[in-house]
């Protein structure tokens, strides 16, 4: 029987990943995807951000694909296995903390997923604008950087020519093997990251000696914590604007990455707000069902941050009572 190709989908905290995932799974293919998503905070966001709603999406989030719940992968793939026949390939999207080095390797070590399926290739998804300062201050944005088969350059139209270059010299002197894609909202021809049969073994061995040990030790960055809100009632709009612009332009160089989906005051329809630092945005996506719980979920990923004062200040956002939305 045929293995079935996965690709591991990495990148740092608001490279544009999950945009990404998402032009795989809308694109006009005929290809049958099971995905699996990773968060690293309590919240579960981007299971939701996912779109295709012939996927199977799994959700592993509350730990790290490449720490705490590796053994949780490895269970979801062999139930997948049991399954084949409902899908071509798998794609798993790890947190934007992942080392790729540990969920890369258990597509060797683990002798049952080892024999159902191979590791197509390891994509990686770099911010361009904020790459330099990633790779100064996470190791882990480095590591995804090395173990890559395909580096998308993502948001070129936010570097210029020079700095393009610069950046491009820099994934160059980490990993001289990968191949660069630039792309502005990760609109590239998807044969360029997925069905290449890239990932080589004998070149990660090289960069990693211990690569298949079973011991692979990962510690992430003690300072970076995940703060996660939830509302039962609606979000007063102009409120929130505010608050959510005060929030990023005092704490944003410490705010690594924002999403949240949003029931604001008299919308039907969902708003999904993302940021990265300073730079946000918001829109208005699929209407609320009329069976769906309308709640609003928002995280923070990022240093130093005060938990406390994001709570309030997104408590003093909320609609003063539970009927406000047939008031409104």
């Amino acid at each position: 029987m045929a293995k079935v190709p996965v690709t591991v989908l990495t990148g740092y905290l608001g490279a544009g990943k999950t945009t990404l995932l998402n032009r795989i799974l809308s694109e006009d293919h005929g290809k049958r995807y099971a995905v699996i998503v990773n968060e690293f905070g309590e919240l579960g966001i981007d299971n939701d951000l996912v779109v295709g709603a012939d996927e199977e999406v799994f959700e592993m989030n509350n730990g790290c694909i490449c720490c705490t719940v590796r053994g949780d992968l490895i269970r979801i793939i062999s139930g997948l296995m049991k399954r084949i026949e409902r899908f071509d390939a798998v794609i798993i999207e790890t947190t934007g903390l992942a080392d790729p080095a540990p969920v890369a390797q258990t597509f060797f070590v683990d002798d049952d997923v080892r024999s159902k399926t191979e590791l197509d290739a390891v994509v990686t998804v770099v911010d361009a604008k904020h790459l330099p300062a990633r790779l100064d201050d996470s190791p882990e944005a480095a590591e995804q950087v090395a173990f890559a088969d395909v580096v998308v350059l993502n948001k070129i139209d936010l570097v210029d020519a020079d700095e393009r270059q610069a950046l491009e010299r820099r994934i160059r002197a980490i990993n001289p093997y990968t191949r660069i894609v630039a792309a502005n909202h990760c609109d590239i021809p998807l044969e360029q990251v997925i069905g290449l049969g890239a990932f080589d073994l004998e070149r990660i061995i090289s960069l990693e000696p211990e690569f298949l040990s079973e011991e692979h030790a990962h510690e992430h960055d003690e300072q970076v914590k995940s703060i996660s809100l939830t509302a039962t009632r609606p979000l007063l709009p102009e409120r929130f604007d505010r608050w959510i612009a005060d929030v990023l332009s005092i704490d944003g160089v410490n705010i690594l990455r924002c999403k949240g989906i949003l029931d604001l005051l008299g919308q039907e329809r969902r708003y999904v707000f993302q940021s990265v630092h300073m730079l946000a945005n918001g829109t208005s996506t699929q209407p609320w069902q009329p069976d769906e719980a309308r709640h609003s979920r928002l995280v923070f990923i990022g240093r130093d941050l005060d938990a406390e004062k994001l709570q309030a200040g997104f408590d003093a956002c909320v609609a003063a009572s539970p009927s406000s939305r047939e008031q409104a």
